[in-house]
């Protein structure tokens, strides 16, 4: 089988982020051709694109008026996560900067039905806490209206039908949430959901009529459900049961009644089309599944009339790629031609999703993925690389990677665990790694590592911890608490030290991370205790550090201290700091280096 070199897999494009514009006649999407993301539209399938936006740095979303030729879109510098809201004209490529407060996070809530006006939260009057805003299309900076203060973490969830409210989400953990409506004129602000203990209320959306709200929660359950909340009443009603598995979200066309809702079956979606009938909020009639490749889906955006809408798919030999489904049919249509780097795609390998049985009993589900060239039963077996991901509160799908099919294509074997925390798996899975039974997480990487050492295709000597920010402290625990297995661990953005990391980290995000670690204040001892900075005497494997400068999550001295640690050790150690980027590493030229620093550091150690 032919090789390819690194820059090849990471000029494998993704078309994503799509949104259908005001006459149906339009598609934006987010496209990294250029190397970081950029808005990208077109007006047939698979015509050529017509590129309009040209930054070095990313773009996070882009969204069409539902009255004007004219998209709203976020951009951030460096990575540094304190995004500026812009509005495009597309018929003149004119973008204007509606936000123009740099040193501010701006996180968008929607066009008004009308057009006419924006909202969004920001952090501006105290970094700490975001405030609601509601600002007319054309003015810019501080013309925006303030009509709510926070005192935590608000996200909007869209405008009232007639345009005279907003949905208002106010975070406590990731797993824990409330819904309040807001007058815009007086900004009253009405409480939606009381309850005791974690519960989610999530995808919120309003219902056509505006007498109620639809959304996933798990009020009463272990996963979560579809579920109708009356505005009048607050009494909640299930729309439709996931069983044991989530219900992730829902989309919801306000005109027609028209909906998709998504279910993710161990890691893989399951689509269902409706649309809303009768008087009774919780009855709707079903449309075909539509015909969708990969076997991950989202991202739903409808058009005029709810008779088509976009979304994006994608699958481990899938790269991700924009769809137009026929509501009434299920009939699909590839609307983006994302480009695979002229590596054929017959050559992307798909994962086998397996169960690993922990130290406890527990079942923790992961994709292994293994090179279309296998060793026989006589060679050594294949050195396989353990990606453990971020979050906690996240979940590995079996979804395209650049990155795992170079690996793969350089005779590595991928395991992507789901330890405990996970989410998409209830929410007595997720807490299962809850503040003092966090080390029990790292106990399942041991126990997947174990597994694999039994594994025909595997050689035991011979593997590989590698993970990004909390996934970056599980390699660092995994090293620390379990040094005999790994031959190497690379650390992607991680945390070495629960304290710093706390500490430092941005204002507007400590609390929510308190909620899951424990506080600076009550949990201090214990949190010293997990942090891996505080064993790296036991480390011996090599280690390979990367991190970003700008980073607002887990801040650039959680790398600094672990790299003088583990050297003072005498173990082989490199540190790869990306001076323009932050949380992870979104320009094409950093990612190339970075990739290529770690398959060379690997070549030498594994």
């Amino acid at each position: 089988m032919a090789t390819y070199d690194i820059e090849r897999y990471l000029n494998i494009r993704s078309a994503y982020g799509a949104s259908i514009g005001p006459d149906g006649d339009r598609l934006s999407f987010l496209m990294n051709t250029t190397g970081t993301p950029q808005v990208w539209t077109l007006e047939d399938a698979q015509s050529w694109p017509e590129q309009r936006t040209f930054y070095d740095e990313r773009v996070t979303f882009a969204t069409w008026s539902s009255e004007r030729h004219e998209l709203a879109f976020g951009m951030d510098e460096g990575g540094n996560e304190r995004a500026q809201l812009f509005r495009l004209d597309a018929d003149t490529g004119e973008i204007t900067n509606l936000t123009a407060m740099p040193d501010a996070k701006h996180r968008w809530g929607g066009w008004s039905h009308d057009g006419e006006r924006i909202a969004f939260t920001s952090n501006r009057r105290d970094e700490a806490v975001f405030d609601v805003y509601v600002q007319d299309r054309d003015t810019v900076g501080d013309d925006a209206e303030l009509v709510y203060e926070g005192d935590g973490w608000l996200t909007l969830s869209g405008w009232h039908p007639d345009d005279t409210q907003l949905l208002v989400s106010q975070a406590y953990s990731n797993f824990d949430q409330d819904l309040y409506t807001l007058e815009i004129e007086t900004g009253d602000i009405t409480h939606l959901t009381p309850h005791e203990g974690d519960v989610r209320y999530q995808s919120a959306a309003w219902a056509p009529d505006g007498n109620g709200i639809y959304l996933v929660t798990d009020d009463g359950a272990d996963t979560l459900y579809l579920a109708y909340l009356d505005y009048e009443s607050r009494e909640l009603a299930v729309v439709a049961d996931g069983g044991e598995w989530n219900i992730d979200g829902i989309a919801l066309d306000d005109d027609t009644g028209r909906f998709v809702y998504s279910r993710n079956v161990d890691g893989y979606t399951e689509l269902t089309v409706g649309q809303l009938v009768g008087d009774d909020p919780t009855a709707f009639e079903t449309f075909p599944d539509p015909s969708l490749p990969g076997g991950i889906s989202g991202g739903v955006s409808f058009g005029p009339e709810g008779s088509t809408f976009a979304c994006s798919t994608t699958g481990d030999a899938v790269n991700t790629n924009v769809f137009l489904v026929d509501v009434e049919t299920g009939e699909a249509q590839q609307w983006t031609l994302a480009p695979t780097a002229g590596i054929p795609s017959k050559t992307f390998q798909s994962s086998e999703l397996v169960h690993v049985e922990s130290f406890d009993g527990l079942e923790v589900p992961g994709f292994l993925t293994l090179p279309d060239d296998r060793p026989s039963s006589t060679d050594d077996g294949l050195p396989v690389i353990v990606d453990i991901h971020g979050g906690p509160e996240s979940q590995r799908r079996p979804s395209f990677s650049s990155v795992k099919q170079y690996f793969l294509n350089r005779g590595y074997a991928y395991f992507e665990p789901n330890v405990r925390g996970s989410s998409g798996y209830g929410s007595e899975y997720a807490s299962l790694d809850d503040v003092e039974k966090r080390m029990d997480s790292v106990r399942d990487i041991a126990a997947c590592v174990d597994w694999l050492g039994d594994h025909d295709a595997i050689d035991p000597d011979r593997i590989v911890a590698m993970g990004g920010s909390y996934g970056g402290f599980m390699v660092l625990a995994s090293l620390t608490e379990y040094p005999d297995l790994w031959a190497a661990g690379v650390d992607v953005v991680g945390i070495a030290n629960f304290v710093t990391f706390l500490e430092n980290t941005g204002d507007w995000r400590r609390e929510l991370r308190e909620a899951e670690y424990g506080s600076l204040e009550d949990d201090r001892e214990f949190l010293e205790s997990i942090s891996p900075i505080n064993t790296i005497e036991a480390i011996e494997a090599p280690l390979f550090v990367l991190h970003g400068e700008n980073d607002p999550r887990v801040p650039v001295g959680e790398a600094e201290q672990v790299v003088e640690a583990a050297r003072e050790q005498g173990v082989p150690v490199r540190k790869l700091i990306f001076e323009d980027e932050g949380h992870g590493f979104s320009k094409l030229e950093n990612r190339i280096e970075a990739y290529s620093e770690i398959a060379a550091f690997l070549d030498e150690y594994v």
